[in-house]
């Protein structure tokens, strides 16, 4: 007989979670709890629309068909200067959010500049695990909470 409850041994052996963030002891709801899906997204709008509003500004040649990437660098640009000085994107700063790492202190340079290099690649921004972490905060150590 295994020791292992059967929702445990379904997922790997590991207890599923009974809310996004609650095994790495954030709480359910309020400040400090992770950031939901709604948010996410509409931080997300917001960062893409100041990216291209950017572009569209200064550099109004590399909006043409063919160049799709200067958006893009705009983008991570914005990401990681506002992430590694205020904690968070326009987007999240506005909705309330930040983003801070799992081991506590300053999110320092490093994991901004990993986050929004995942995060503009888009596929680790849509593989999410039961704390609603993508593969881009994962890998950078951090999580999007409520402020």
């Amino acid at each position: 007989m295994s020791s292992v409850p059967k929702s445990a041994a379904a997922s790997g052996g590991v207890a599923p979670s009974k809310y996004p963030g609650e095994r790495l002891g954030l709480p359910e709801h309020g400040p400090r709890s992770v950031a939901r899906a709604g948010r996410r997204l509409a931080a997300l709008a917001i960062d893409w629309s100041s990216a291209l509003l950017i572009v569209w500004v200064f550099f109004p040649a590399t909006l043409s068909v063919g160049n799709g990437w200067s958006n893009s660098v705009a983008f991570a640009v914005l990401q990681i200067i506002f992430l590694a000085t205020t904690g968070g994107s326009v987007g999240h700063r506005l909705l309330g959010l930040r983003v801070v790492p799992l081991a506590g202190g300053y999110v320092g340079l490093w994991r901004p500049v990993v986050r929004a290099l995942l995060l503009t690649l888009v596929l680790p921004a849509i593989i999410w695990d039961s704390d609603q972490r993508g593969f881009h905060d994962k890998l950078a150590g951090t999580v999007l909470i409520r402020a």
